[in-house]
C-alpha cells in the first residue's frame, strides 16, 4: 500500500495494491501496521456506508467533538467523490486550511484524517457509495458541523451552491468564524 501525506501532513492518501486475475481482483484495503509505520495509531470501532443517488449530493462538513471525536478512513466502493478535510484544530499551523482529493472506485484511493478535521464530500457520479471506518462510535450529542460553502474556506466544490443537494441540517451549520474551539493543538 502506498501512503502519501497531503498538503496538511496529518491527512494521508492511501492507495492499496490491487491484484487482478481472470476471476476479478483482490485488494488488502486496510492494514493497521501500514498506518502505524506512517505515524498513524488508529483503532477503528465502527464502519459506515452511504449511498448518494444524485451527482451534486454534498454530505458535510461533519465532525464529532470530544469525548467522542473521530478519525476517519474514507474510501469509495462505487462511483466518484470530491473529498474535503478542513483543519479545525485551533493552534495548528494549518488551522482553517483544507485539502481535497478525488476518491473513486476506479482509482481505489482512500483518505485518512485524524480527529480535529471537518469532513465532507460531493458525489460526482450517480449512485456513489462511500464506506468509512471511524475511531469512535457515533454519538449524537457530540455531532457537529461546519458550513460546507463558507467563503472563508475557499473550497472549490464541483457543484454550484444553488444546485447542491444537502440535508436541512447541513444547510444550517455555522461558518468557520463562528465555530467554537472544539480542538486545540498545544505547541
Amino acid at each position: 500500500m502506498r501512503v502519501v501525506s497531503l498538503d496538511i501532513p496529518d491527512v494521508k492518501l492511501l492507495t492499496p495494491r490491487i491484484v487482478w486475475d481472470d476471476r476479478g481482483f483482490f485488494s488488502e484495503t486496510y492494514r493497521r501496521t501500514v498506518l502505524a509505520d506512517t505515524g498513524v495509531e488508529a483503532e477503528f470501532v465502527q464502519e459506515n456506508h452511504s449511498l448518494s443517488v444524485e451527482p451534486g449530493t454534498v454530505r458535510g462538513l461533519h465532525f464529532q467533538v470530544p469525548p467522542h471525536a473521530q478519525g476517519k478512513l474514507i474510501r469509495v466502493t462505487r462511483g466518484r467523490i470530491f473529498d474535503v478535510a478542513v483543519d479545525i484544530r485551533v493552534g495548528s499551523p494549518t488551522y482553517g486550511q483544507h485539502v481535497t482529493s478525488e476518491l473513486s472506485a476506479a482509482n481505489w484511493t482512500q483518505v485518512w484524517m485524524p480527529p480535529g478535521f471537518a469532513h465532507g464530500f460531493c458525489a460526482i457520479e450517480p449512485n456513489t457509495e462511500v464506506v468509512y471506518k471511524v475511531t469512535d462510535y457515533y454519538a449524537q450529542v457530540c455531532e457537529r458541523g461546519l458550513r460546507w460553502d463558507d467563503p472563508a474556506l475557499g473550497i472549490a466544490w464541483p457543484v454550484a451552491a444553488d444546485r447542491a443537494r444537502l440535508s436541512d441540517r447541513d444547510r444550517r451549520y455555522p461558518g468557520m468564524s463562528e465555530l467554537p474551539a472544539y480542538f486545540q493543538v498545544r505547541r
